[in-house]
């Protein structure tokens, strides 16, 4: 009716090895590139996430004055806060076109003089 259970031989270690490093910054501007990049995306999902709690908050007042105001405020906010976010973007865009230099999307690049 039972069976047998033996227990493990040989060596009961864990052996972890060590996480290879993926992400290779080799000089300042690669992570002021990456910086910039970052920082503008987690600008952008935090104004969209503003502007969900807005809806939320505008949903849930149930057409209470005050609740629909706190709430029409919050949507505006987000709005203006994802145009600035947009604007950035398209400044640094256009940085990089007039002036040669790459900021977004790879390294720091600054242009050689003459």
């Amino acid at each position: 009716m039972f069976t047998r259970v033996f227990a493990q031989t040989g060596d009961p270690s864990i052996t972890i090895t060590r996480p290879q490093n993926q992400v290779k910054i080799e000089n300042l501007g690669q992570l002021i590139s990456a910086a910039v990049g970052a920082l503008l995306i987690i600008a952008a999902l935090l104004a969209f996430f503003y502007l969900i709690l807005g809806g939320i908050q505008w949903i849930t007042s149930g057409g209470d004055k005050a609740g629909m105001e706190a709430a029409r405020n919050k949507i505006t906010h987000a709005i203006v806060g994802l145009v600035i976010v947009g604007a950035a973007w398209a400044i640094m865009i256009l940085v990089q076109n007039f002036l040669g230099v790459t900021i977004i999307g790879g390294t720091l690049n600054f242009p050689k003089p003459f």
